[in-house]
């Protein structure tokens, strides 16, 4: 049980890690919650189906609400809302949504003393070339390859600059997967858009490498099952002395065919894997290794056992994208 008192906001909490979240606090005896997304024409409105919360507010109506909410504020705002498509160029419109948004946000639980925590991303660390650590005293050495890595890493350095960092938590989420992500299109994790293709093809395509130090299929990623990645937030959210920027990932760096071998497995089929080129569109801003290190994070007490990566891709694909479960739908 998570000691929340209070009402939370959770922005995104339609989305998938939002959801994920809002789900999860449910089991833990939590529904005075209000959610605030932007639901479009999308589907991402069946996420919500299954979850218990109090309110639901579109996000263009949220800061005017709050400005009416400093008697009454919030106990805990968990920031997910954002534009997460790494292919996004609009570059006003992610620093809109992205930086001056989750800026007067954070302005807001400063104001009203509530505990804010948001999400940044791994993307802000660029190609890895100066480290992944989420104790860099310096985050102006970060070069990030696309604008949304940038408009994450905009707020990252204001926080930091403003000292901010004394009270708020910033979350870089690497590769996270899992339930309540169909809507993302394009943006869909491989195991996603990896189950779809095979239960049509019975094959599957990877971009091949276009550097010769990595062989194909052998570029690494730390993947991180969603149900991990929301037990991580909800802990460092208990924890008010948890503050600054937390990495969450497995700890761990699988190749895209340790990825691929496991889809494979659960949906019980031999591997036929054909790779393709790369966009060149994104050749220049593709992360050829991520691993992050959670030494941080532990060290605040979090002790669970991170899901292996052949369990979670199992759990993912067997009991929620066969039977076409949201999390939450699993409880009935």
């Amino acid at each position: 049980m998570y000691p929340f008192t209070g009402r939370i906001l959770v922005t995104g909490g339609a989305g998938f890690i939002g959801s994920a979240l809002v789900q999860a606090l449910n089991q833990h005896g939590h529904t005075n919650i209000h959610i605030s997304d932007i639901l479009g024409t999308s589907e991402k409105w069946k996420n919500l189906v299954p979850l218990q919360f109090n309110d639901y507010l579109e996000a263009d109506e949220l800061l005017a609400s709050i400005k009416s909410t400093h008697k009454n504020p919030y106990s805990l705002i968990l920031h997910l809302g954002a534009c997460s498509s790494t292919t996004e160029t609009d570059a006003a419109y992610l620093v809109k949504n992205n930086f001056a948004f989750t800026d007067e946000l954070a302005q807001h639980a400063l104001h009203t003393q509530t505990r804010f925590v948001y999400a940044s991303s791994a993307a802000t660390y660029g190609d890895g070339s100066q480290g992944m650590d989420d104790q860099e005293p310096d985050l102006y050495k970060l070069r990030p390859l696309n604008m949304y890595g940038y408009s994450k890493h905009m707020f990252d350095t204001r926080a930091q600059k403003k000292g901010w960092f004394d009270t708020i938590t910033g979350l870089k989420y690497f590769n996270v997967f899992g339930p309540n992500e169909n809507h993302k299109d394009d943006m869909r994790s491989l195991v996603n858009k990896a189950y779809h293709q095979i239960k049509k093809s019975n094959r599957l395509e990877l971009f091949r490498s276009h550097r010769p130090d990595y062989e194909d299929g052998k570029q690494k990623r730390d993947f991180l099952y969603v149900k991990d990645a929301v037990e991580m937030t909800l802990h460092l959210a208990a924890k008010k002395n948890a503050t600054g920027l937390f990495n969450l990932g497995s700890g761990k760096a699988n190749t895209w065919l340790d990825l691929a071998n496991a889809i494979f497995a659960a949906m019980d089929k031999t591997p036929q894997i054909d790779f393709i080129d790369m966009p060149e569109a994104i050749r220049d801003k593709y992360q050829y290794h991520t691993q992050a290190n959670i030494t941080k994070l532990q060290e605040t007490g979090y002790e669970k056992e991170i899901t292996p990566l052949p369990e979670a891709v199992k759990d993912y694909i067997q009991n929620y994208l066969i039977p076409e479960k949201h999390l939450g739908d699993e409880e009935l």
